[in-house]
């Protein structure tokens, strides 16, 4: 199960908190050759890669209005109710981020200001492998709508038999998905990054995925294809400390672990007690999972690490900068103002990290692999460009005109000087 480890130094945390390595050079050289071959060869070259790997053999990349109206007629209304109720909190939560900036007079004569505008072309991938996350539609396709994004277009993988999981079209028809086609891995990134001749290029992607899936964003990005974030396998960390509930900590762990069998999930404690009761509940709730076998291989890579006492924890727990982190404390709240790295935190023993995942209304596309100590999650800021603008008067230029003449001369840019000394001859 989890590894144990005792009161490490500070010497020894950095090595203690590195996230698996993946092999990068071969499974780079292997995307991009996908890349070149979407590149080059458009539509045929995605429809021979779904057939490599997805097993299927298309007609058509493109869903199309029937398959729409036949998702939405499959999927129960109970699950409808559900999805609609965290879009609901999703918009609600985003919305709010719609600020208008003041126009900023800086001096007479100067008006400053940003304007947000909506990327036009955005892409939203979407995972259809062991898990269909349609829950990530709702967490992109909404903020994308909400920041005016004019085209969104979604890729997923299809079944075996060429069909996509009807609650993924559901949450892309609510939210209002422009077109969705059947595309999944390195070649769907390529498909949206280069375009084809049935689905379009994009300036920006976003979406989790697999090794494959995160490579090609990657790679792209270097081509000038904007990204939402570096992006590798989810995590969570959890500090739980003697009043935290070992059953509740467990389930969390295993709510990450069961992503895949490359995700990592950490414990920090200083209770011993704490560590060996949360050890035994995983045992026992690990056995009754449907994925127990994934999520046991993430728990075996796993880690448990005792610390001195609270303050050290909140140290040790801001150098790893989670994708998500639960603090499990009676008071979690005054813990909350210490963290300073990670994606999204939760706050107290009733706050699991799935109701992030799902529908509290927070965004769940967050950074991983500790690229929280820089990159924020999505947010209605990763759809939109901040254009600014600046409005002068003839008074304003003569007042700010002395300021960057001479800075300009001192850089030795005449021609800066000029083109404002030309105003005034």
């Amino acid at each position: 199960m989890l590894k144990l480890i005792k009161y490490p130094k500070r010497s020894e945390w950095h090595d203690l908190l590195k996230r698996p390595v993946m092999e990068t050079a071969s499974l780079e050289a292997s995307v991009s050759a996908v890349l070149k071959e979407v590149k080059e060869n458009g539509d045929e070259a995605v429809r021979r890669f779904t057939t490599i790997f997805d097993k299927v053999v298309l007609d058509n990349l493109e869903v199309s209005e029937n398959e729409i109206e036949k998702a939405i007629g499959e999927t129960s209304s109970e699950l409808k109710e559900a999805i609609q109720t965290a879009a609901k909190n999703i918009q609600t939560f985003h919305e709010a981020q719609l600020i208008e900036e003041p126009i900023i007079e800086t001096m007479p004569g100067i008006q400053c200001y940003r304007k947000k505008i909506g990327i036009e072309k955005v892409g939203l991938y979407i995972p259809g492998g062991t898990a269909p996350l349609f829950s990530t539609i709702l967490m992109l396709g909404i903020p994308a709508k909400l920041a005016g994004c004019k085209e969104i277009i979604l890729c997923t993988p299809p079944d075996k038999n060429g069909n996509i999981h009807p609650a993924i079209l559901y949450a892309a028809h609510i939210t209002g998905t422009t077109r969705i086609f059947k595309a999944g891995g390195a070649q769907a990134i390529a498909a949206m990054a280069y375009g084809t001749d049935t689905i379009p290029k994009v300036y920006k992607i976003f979406g989790p995925g697999n090794q494959y899936v995160t490579a090609a964003k990657q790679l792209v990005q270097k081509e000038g294809v904007a990204i939402d974030m570096p992006a590798g396998p989810s995590e969570v960390c959890v500090w739980a400390d003697a009043t935290a509930k070992p059953s509740f900590v467990a389930a969390d762990l295993l709510s990450q672990a069961e992503h895949g069998a490359d995700s990592q999930v950490l414990l920090v404690t200083n209770n011993e007690t704490m560590a060996k009761e949360v050890e035994q509940e995983l045992i026992r709730q690990l056995d009754l999972l449907p994925r127990k076998e994934m999520a046991a291989k993430a728990i075996a890579n796993s880690k448990t690490i005792l610390v001195n006492d609270e303050e050290e924890g909140m140290e040790l727990i801001n150098l790893y900068a989670a994708e998500h982190l639960i603090l499990a404390s009676d008071h979690a709240e005054v813990l909350a103002q210490k963290v300073v790295n990670a994606g999204s935190v939760f706050i107290g023993h009733y706050a699991p990290e799935s109701v992030g995942d799902y529908a509290s209304g927070t965004n769940h596309t967050l950074p991983t692999n500790g690229y929280a100590t820089a990159y924020s999650g999505v947010s209605i800021d990763s759809f939109v460009k901040k254009i600014t603008f600046q409005h002068l008067t003839r008074e304003g230029l003569k007042n700010i005109s002395t300021t960057v003449t001479s800075m300009a001369m001192a850089e030795g840019l005449q021609a800066h000087a000029e083109a404002v000394n030309v105003r005034f001859k």
